[in-house]
């Protein structure tokens, strides 16, 4: 029998992690661990708009004045000002 691992959300979902993220013209673009793109997002029009950083399982974005936080499938997690 063949055991599961990795991490689940409360729901049960497998989740994946986050491999690379990448910037490409208005567009943020998620990749899991093996290549595969699990998400998009926008990363917004503006001169300060754009990609600021990811972790395993966080991906920010910086529109205007606030840098957005989202998880591995693009849902947002929270919203803080960029000061």
């Amino acid at each position: 029998m063949k055991s599961q691992s990795g991490q689940f959300n409360k729901k049960g979902e497998k989740i994946m992690a986050i491999g690379n993220v990448v910037q490409r013209g208005s567009f943020v673009y998620i990749y899991d661990e093996k290549g595969r793109q699990i998400g998009l997002l926008s990363a917004g029009s503006g001169p300060k708009d754009r990609l600021m950083g990811y972790t395993s399982s966080t991906v920010n974005i910086q529109r205007g004045s606030f840098i957005y936080t989202y998880d591995e499938k693009g849902r947002q997690i929270s919203i803080t000002s960029a000061r």
